[in-house]
Parts: C-alpha cells; structure tokens; sequence
C-alpha cells in the first residue's frame, strides 16, 4: 500500500477535445455542475499529499478547488506532454506515488483511488483501472516508474505501462469518459433516463 498522503493527485484537464467540437467538454453541464467538477468533487476529501491540474483551453478554475494549475502549452503533442509535468510535479513534491486521473471521467469514486493505492506493492508499481477487458485511467505510478513514464511520447503516455500493470476492475460505468457530445447525451440518459431525447 502506499499513503494517499504521500501521493500526488495528477488531474489530466488539457486535451484538445477535437471530437467534441467547438465547446470547451470540461465546462459542459452535468448534474449541475461542469463536467470536470464531478472528479474533483469526488477526490476532494482524500489526502493527497499535493493536487496539480494540467490544462489547457479551459475556462475551469481548479485552483479555486485546491489545485495547483500547470499549463499544458502545447496539448496537440499529445496525453504525454501532460504526462511529463505531471511527473516533473511529482518528483518536485518528492511524491513516493502519482495518480494520474482524467478530468473527462465524471463517474469516478474516492473509494475506486483508496483502491488503487492499496494495491501498490511499492516504488515500482503501476496499477490501473480496469472494467474486466481494458486497462485504463485512473492509474497508479509509483516514484520508481516516473523516470520510464517521463519518456513515453504522443498518445502512448505510459499506456503500455498500464497494460502489464496491476488491474483494479470496476464497473464499467465507473470508467466512462466523455470524448464526444454523443457521449455526454448518453451520460445524460443513463442517469436521468427522462432525459433521453430532450
């Protein structure tokens, strides 16, 4: 297991949202509050040793909600240009851990992440999340993977770390993330079904 208290939170809020259109996804409603709230609201009362938010194009302010705001100034690099400042952010807080969570994922819990570092057997753990067929975010990288997962590039962003790392399954339901408007219609109707077709 390693301490909520000596893990840094790595909020992934920079992508460039190309499938989403014109709309900054983040900022878009969902029960009442933008998209990328419902995370940070979720993980609020855990204690991370620190919270940083890497972002980009966004209107949200995660520094109002504890976070230290990192820009991302060139997100068309890809998930791993946020990745490495998460890492650099890590090893300046002298994190034993990271967790990597994406801002689009408005359905995950505080108890999925005391999961996660429950699992994590020490420095070099990498565990992930799971819906019982494809490892994913929110994911676990402790202090020994950080050198490794600085030098992923693109998209890749230490996907093949997770694909050999431990899984924590969850519900699928869980693992939603919001990548397109479709998407979050969908959301919409499968937790509110009256809302469908409004």
């Amino acid at each position: 297991m390693i301490a909520a208290e000596s893990t840094l939170l790595v909020l992934l809020a920079a992508g460039r949202s190309l499938r989403f259109g014109d709309d900054d996804k983040l900022a878009m409603e969902f029960l009442a509050q933008p998209l990328a709230m419902h995370v940070v609201t979720a993980l609020e009362d855990v204690p991370f040793l620190d919270r940083v938010a890497i972002t980009s194009g966004t209107v949200l302010d995660f520094a109002a909600r504890g976070y230290r705001e990192i820009a991302n100034p060139a997100p068309e690099r890809g998930l791993s240009g946020s990745v490495k400042l998460g890492v650099a952010a890590a090893r300046a807080a002298g994190a034993a851990a990271m967790v990597i969570v994406l801002a689009d994922m408005p359905r995950v819990t505080s108890a999925h992440i005391l999961r996660l570092l429950h699992a994590a057997d020490g420095a070099d753990a990498v565990v992930a999340s799971s819906d019982g067929h494809r490892p994913r975010p929110p994911a676990l990288f402790g202090a020994g993977r950080f050198t490794e997962l600085a030098e992923a590039v693109g998209d890749e962003g230490g996907r093949a770390m997770i694909r050999a790392g431990i899984h924590i399954i969850t519900s699928p339901e869980e693992l939603i993330d919001i990548d397109t408007p479709d998407d979050l219609e969908r959301l919409r109707a499968l937790v509110d079904p009256d809302h469908a077709g409004r």
